[in-house]
């Protein structure tokens, strides 16, 4: 297409535009309610939508503004990329290895992601994608804001959900885009049976259910404050970790019972009826629902993660004696731990090991040099994904999906 072509077709668009402009209104839903008085819940992006006249959102220019948006991403594709800023990080992405196959369904593909960025604004090298067992990631950092908090991500079976500023973002497994719901002012998410949950320090709940798009207080009845997590087992039990232990609820959250003191409680995970819970002296276990809790390794410092593993767990716990964070797995329920993390490059004191996960026969590692692979359960190690910035990467899974979220330390 030469720039005739593109002049021509610039000018077609335009005689429609009115008529289309009539017919069909984009609206971003945002919090403020319409004119006419009438209750929506103001959470996600919709598309085309026949309105009135009178109520009619979007002007005209800004349709102009989208069709000159498309013309000038169809030109600069056809016409090369000599005219196009310089990558900024060419440093920090020679090592990345990218698969076209997400990015060439984007309405960006015509241009380079990096460059995009710097045309249109926007975060990138923050959240990776892998659906190959980590042999090529994707950068889907596009379309998110900057302030991206520490606590709040995770992955389930419905894709990855990430927190930052007053939006919740969401992209599914097979999405190529972001979708933002205005969020209630907490500073942490975690899964539920029912829908997600949003909780902050103070002790307050509020959970969106699955379908809907509102969030209702829950667990109104807990009187503890400084919260650090929600949990909920496989037989109904509801647990809240704060600074001073873990809490129980099995009576449809009426009351809680303190099932564990000594320090804070940080998360929890589930598999084949055991309990395991990192801790501020290492890591936790229970097998009868979660009364009654052993410490099965201490080394002097906090435990940092539990994942669950095919055949049992995997940990990360901080060794005072080392001053370094060590990795383990179990294959026994917890009961017996053997390291795992021999062959990975030694840690400095800025940055620690962040995460352990198992996709497939593979153990993934987000380490202060980056991802590493292991195919021989933990006895030797391969760098994937090279850190950016020195940053480390959390890992998240959700089936054959690994999202990798770049973070400060590894916090």
């Amino acid at each position: 297409m030469n720039l005739q072509s593109v002049l021509h077709f610039f000018t077609i668009c335009f005689q429609f535009v009115p008529i289309l402009g009539d017919k069909f209104d984009v609206r971003w839903h945002d919090t403020k309610p319409p004119t006419s008085g009438k209750a929506y819940n103001f959470t996600r992006l919709k598309t085309v939508i026949p309105v009135n006249k009178k109520e009619k959102i979007m002007e005209h220019r800004n349709v102009y503004a989208l069709i000159a948006m498309f013309v000038f991403c169809t030109f600069g594709k056809n016409q090369g990329k000599s005219d196009l800023p310089k990558d900024r990080t060419k440093s920090e992405s020679k090592n990345l290895t990218f698969t076209g196959k997400e990015s060439s369904a984007s309405f960006y593909s015509v241009l380079d992601h990096r460059k995009v960025n710097l045309l249109f604004g926007g975060v990138e090298n923050v959240v990776f994608k892998s659906t190959d067992g980590g042999q090529t990631w994707q950068d889907i950092s596009q379309g998110l804001p900057e302030n991206l908090q520490k606590d709040g991500f995770f992955a389930d079976d419905s894709g990855l959900y990430l927190r930052a500023g007053n939006g919740l973002y969401h992209r599914k497994l097979n999405s190529i885009f972001w979708e933002k719901e205005i969020f209630p002012d907490r500073s942490s998410i975690a899964p539920g049976k029912r829908g997600v949950v949003a909780y902050n320090y103070d002790g307050q709940f509020l959970q969106r259910i699955n379908g809907t798009s509102v969030w209702s207080p829950v667990y109104t009845n807990f009187q503890g404050k400084e919260v650090r997590t929600v949990f909920e087992s496989e037989g109904g039990a509801v647990f809240i970790g704060n600074d001073n232990g873990l809490f129980k609820s099995t009576n449809s959250r009426k009351t809680w019972k303190q099932v564990h003191k000594g320090g804070w409680v940080m998360k929890l995970v589930e598999s084949n009826g055991v309990l395991m819970a990192t801790s501020q002296n290492g890591i936790l276990r229970s097998t009868d629902d979660g009364e009654n809790w052993d410490l099965v390794i201490s080394e002097g410092g906090v435990g940092i993660a539990i994942e669950v593993i095919h055949g049992g767990f995997a940990a990360i716990t901080f060794n005072t004696t080392s001053l370094t964070r060590r990795v383990r797995a179990s294959y026994d329920g917890g009961k017996n731990w053997q390291p795992i993390d021999a062959g990975l490059p030694a840690q400095d004191s800025i940055a620690s090991i962040a995460s352990i996960i198992q996709v497939g026969d593979y153990f993934f590692c987000g380490h202060p040099t980056g991802i590493f692979r292991s195919s021989d359960q933990g006895k030797t190690w391969k760098l994937l994904l090279p850190s950016i910035e020195n940053k480390v990467f959390n890992l998240s899974v959700s089936g054959n999906v690994i999202y990798a979220i770049r973070r400060d330390g590894g916090c």
